[in-house]
């Protein structure tokens, strides 16, 4: 018998990070709409916490690679963007 195949998956942190985001905006859309017990509430809002924190270290990464990429000897000194400064 054959077995099935499943196509690898990126697991990049930007695609953790993407997945993780689409996967709270619909756990928050199916909160909002009012329809879960407070049981399944209850249970999604610690999903909806483990979400949040997985995306905030994923945009904590990324920050620390941009700094990186910017000024590899002094990545503290990095500055944000500023479109202004360039005009």
């Amino acid at each position: 018998m054959a077995r099935k195949t499943t196509p690898p998956q990126d697991t990049s942190p930007v695609a953790d990070f993407e997945q993780s985001m689409q996967s709270l905006e619909d756990l928050v859309a199916r909160m909002e709409s009012g329809e879960m017990t407070l049981e399944e509430s209850l249970a999604a809002y610690e999903r909806g916490v483990g979400l949040y924190r997985s995306c905030q270290s994923a945009l904590e990464q990324a920050e620390l690679r941009v700094r990186l990429l910017s000024d590899p000897a002094n990545p503290d000194d990095a500055r944000p963007f500023d479109a202004s400064e360039d005009a």
